[in-house]
């Protein structure tokens, strides 16, 4: 085996693997019609170290796969912490009451789906313990999802909850210093979320106006791109939420005060409540339903239902995108209308208000942002907005001729 192929085949212990190169890192294949052992990366581009690596990963599936009994797997000794109790630590301790600063649900559940991920990649790397994971582990991860064609985004969310528990793990002396991790990353300073125009805006209220049963998405439509909302916060509010008289809009951030009747206390993602004027497109929207009655959430589904975020998203996409997506055509390979999710409502709103001149600081009061950073990643100037903006500058004191 000293000679080094692309592919070459290994008859381990337990299974027979494939070992095959992928973007310079070595990978194992133990699918079979007899026994499915699974694809694995190696985590290294070092021949030598893969089939070393190959042997440790043998074992492991085999005692997974009921082929093997655990004792052929190295005891751990009881200073070390295998994979499963460093999650199960890191978790309650991520679930401490909020007065403590604990993790939103929605946060403990991003968290959830990272370590679903994560330690069954680690153990197919014939990994047992946090003490054995180093930089180049976590590195082989990142482009192990790079390869899978995860987000940007989500390489960055995943790699940096790793990073997080083995400090935590190391802050609370269950792991030796030299275990942390010291890894820079690059957070995204762009989306590629699509930002709807005005006329594809336009196009889907239209649509939902027309169409038997979509009213109920029309109005849901009107309310994220008149306040910048997540579908989450919207699907939420009540109609003490909503003050006529005032003309003002609030959410407010429930985590920290005992709600009346025992109910979910409603948070918002920043953790901050906050309020704004309600634009005349959605007051109207809101005499409409204000008709049906004043009890209960404000928004609901079609025939009075309660509004599942979930659902609205499909009804959105299935219901509104797919059968206006030939009227505003984009290449396979561009992001473009056909891309626009409910997301893409938030990017709206954020690019009218900044193209039509709303100040920068009263928006991100809007937004419920305490950076600009983030009210950057939103902001679009569309084409049209670019050329006027273009055609009003002067340069050298005189136009061009």
């Amino acid at each position: 085996m000293a000679k080094k192929r692309n592919s070459e085949r290994i008859l381990a212990k337990y299974f027979v693997w494939r070992v095959f190169r992928r973007n310079k890192i070595y990978w194992a294949d133990g699918r079979s019609k007899k026994i499915d052992a699974g694809r694995h990366s190696l985590g290294t581009a070092d021949h030598d170290e893969a089939v070393s690596r190959l042997h440790q990963l043998d074992a492991v599936r085999a005692v997974e796969l009921k082929q093997a009994d655990e004792s052929i797997l190295k005891s751990v000794d009881k200073d070390e912490i295998t994979l499963e109790r460093g999650v199960d630590l890191y978790k309650k301790y991520v679930a401490r009451p909020a007065v403590l600063k604990g993790a939103k649900e929605s946060t403990q559940s991003r968290y959830k789906a990272v370590f679903d991920k994560a330690v069954p990649y680690m153990k197919g790397m014939g990994l047992r313990t946090w003490n054995q994971i180093k930089k180049h582990h976590l590195e082989s991860y990142a482009a192990f999802l790079q390869e899978e064609e995860y987000a940007y985004a989500t390489l960055f969310l995943e790699v940096t909850t790793l990073k997080q528990l083995i400090k935590y793990l190391v802050t609370e002396k269950l792991l030796p210093r030299e275990n942390e991790i010291d890894l820079p990353m690059e957070k995204a300073k762009d989306t590629n979320t699509y930002c709807y125009r005005a006329e594809e805006f336009a196009a889907m209220v239209e649509l939902c106006r027309t169409t038997p049963d979509l009213d109920w998405l029309g109005d849901v439509l009107v309310a994220l791109a008149t306040t910048g909302m997540r579908i989450s916060e919207l699907a939420s509010r009540r109609w003490g939420d909503i003050d006529f008289d005032a003309n003002v809009i609030s959410l407010k951030d429930e985590s920290t005060n005992k709600r009346s009747g025992g109910g979910k206390a409603r948070t918002t993602k920043s953790g901050y409540s906050r309020s704004f004027p309600i634009h005349a497109e959605l007051r109207r929207v809101l005499e409409k339903l204000r008709l049906r009655g004043e009890t209960g959430t404000v928004f609901r589904a079609v025939r009075g239902g309660v509004l599942h975020p979930d659902n609205v998203r499909t009804s959105l996409v299935k219901q509104v995108i797919e059968p206006l997506a030939s009227r505003f055509p984009s290449d396979k390979d561009e992001i473009g209308f056909k891309d626009g999710r409910l997301h893409s409502f938030r990017h709206f709103f954020c690019s009218e208000c900044a193209n039509q001149g709303v100040p920068e600081l009263l928006l991100m009061r809007w937004l419920g942002h305490r950076s600009s950073d983030m009210v950057q990643r939103y902001y679009r100037l569309h084409d049209q907005e670019s050329q006027r903006q273009m055609k009003n500058l002067k340069f050298g004191g005189s136009d061009a001729t």
